[in-house]
Order: structure tokens, then sequence, then C-alpha cells
């Protein structure tokens, strides 16, 4: 394939404002951090709902909107127990059911399908980023709590594991991991970016040493195991609904859950392992 000038011009710039502003809006303050991925998570939500269409659904999107809204801001407000966890679940549980009594009121005889696709879509494009709040310790009226190591520390790892996985591919790939779904992934470039990524932890470990070491390995492993996982699903769904990108909101790089989709799959994990362990 000749080498497009124009293409790799354009994915560059894209990619530099990607990461200048996801840097700056990490490290600059706890409201940019929140503020950040609230409109990712939105757009993303956004992304998946597109998709759902063209999988023939037709998820009840101002609800799903306003449910994610609605979880995503509660748990800013719940950082110093403003509200109580006993009352996000219940308004969570009302939340949920109006999203069933929409359907009630769906001439759609795939109304139930509709249901599914509107409450997947929150939990998958947005509950991921209301666990990375917390595990960056988001709290909207203090910076005291607030630490964007961890988060930072997570995405580092995980360009090391998708960069290192493509190059490792490329040179030494020779069997195929998911040639269903993904066909340009292979063994090889998936262990040896296991293996540099839980490398790259030690220096990681060294920049940001509010957690030890043996965290920041584990970490890696979820990184390599998940975000390949979060990959291969984004794949799948792409496949299936017949579009090569989720969105175009990146020129060159597709949508937001193209950018995101390692990370969608692997912040649950890691909240859950740092809630358990650290």
């Amino acid at each position: 394939m000749a080498f497009d000038v124009k293409t790799f011009t354009t994915r560059t710039i894209t990619a530099s404002i990607f990461v200048a502003v996801l840097l700056s809006c990490i490290l600059f303050h706890a409201v940019s951090f929140t503020m950040l991925f609230l409109i990712i998570s939105i757009w993303g939500l956004y992304e998946f709902y597109i998709l759902s269409e063209r999988l023939g659904a037709k998820p009840y999107k101002w609800l799903g909107y306003l449910l994610a809204l609605f979880i995503y801001v509660y748990n800013l407000l719940s950082y110093n127990t403003l509200l109580s966890t006993t009352s996000l679940l219940a308004a969570i549980i009302v939340c949920v059911f109006l999203v069933f009594i929409q359907a009630l009121f769906d001439t759609d005889e795939h109304s139930f399908k509709n249901i599914t696709y509107t409450l997947t879509g929150v939990m998958y494009a947005v509950i991921p980023f209301v666990l990375l709040n917390k595990i960056a310790g988001v709290d909207i009226t203090s910076q005291i709590n607030y630490n964007p190591h961890y988060v930072l520390g997570i995405i580092l790892l995980i360009w090391t594991n998708d960069v290192c996985a493509y190059l490792v591919g490329s040179f030494f790939g020779k069997h195929k991991l998911f040639e269903r779904v993904s066909p340009k992934k292979t063994w090889e470039g998936t262990v040896g970016a296991a293996i540099l990524t839980i490398g790259a932890s030690f220096l990681i470990a060294q920049w940001f040493n509010e957690l030890a070491l043996v965290h920041w390995i584990v970490i890696a492993m979820l990184v390599s195991v998940f975000g390949t996982i979060g990959d291969l699903v984004e794949s799948m769904f792409k496949r299936q609904a017949g579009v090569k990108d989720s969105g175009k909101i990146m020129p060159g790089h597709g949508g937001i859950l193209d950018r995101f989709d390692s990370l969608l799959f692997v912040s649950p994990f890691i909240f859950l392992y740092l809630s358990l362990f650290k």
C-alpha cells in the first residue's frame, strides 16, 4: 500500500490534539477531569445508540442520556456522602423502570430489544467513566483527594499495550488471536505486548509511587487482558453493525468508542481490584 501523506498528516494532527487535551484535562484540575469524561461518556453513548440503530434497535435515546447524566452527576455529589448509596440505588431503579414504562407505550414489536440497547449503552459507555472518577478520587468541591496519577498511569499502560501489540504483531505475528472478529490481531502481538506492558509498569511505579509496584504490575496485567478484550468487543460490535469506525469525531482515528474501547473494559476491573486490595 502506498504511503498516504495526507492521511498520515491528518492522523498525526488529530492524535496530537487528542493527547494534549486529554493530558491537560487530567492534570489540571478535578473539575476539568470530570467535565472531559462527562463529555466523552455522553458522546460515546451517542455513538453506541447510532450503532444500535444499524443493528435494528430503536433505543430510547433521551431517557438513556438522562439516566447517564443522572448517574454521572450523582456520583460526583455522593463523594462526600451528600446523598446516600441507598437513595442512589433507588433512583437508578426508578430511572430503569421509566425505560420499561416508555417501552410499554412503544408500538414497536421489538420493544424489549430497545430496552436492552438503551440500558446496555449506559452500562457500556458511561459507567466505566463513573468508576474512573472514583479511581481518581474526584471531588468537585476540593482538590485534596484528587490524584490524577492513577488514571494517567492506567492510560499510559493502555497506550503501551496497544503500540506494542501492533509492533510485535507486525514483525512476529503468525497465529491469529481472534480472526473472526479482528483479523490483524495475533497471539504473538498480544503476548509480546503483555510482557512489555508489565515491564513498563516498573517505570510507572517509579513515576507514580503512590501505589506499590505490585499494584502496578497487577494493573498492567489487567490492562493487557481486558484492554485486548475491550478492543475485540468493540470490533465485534462494529463488524455486526457493518461500519469501520464507531464515529467520525476524530479524523483519521474514528470515534470516541474507537479511542476508549480498552479503557471502557479496563476501568471496572481496576476499580474492583483497587477497592479490594489497595
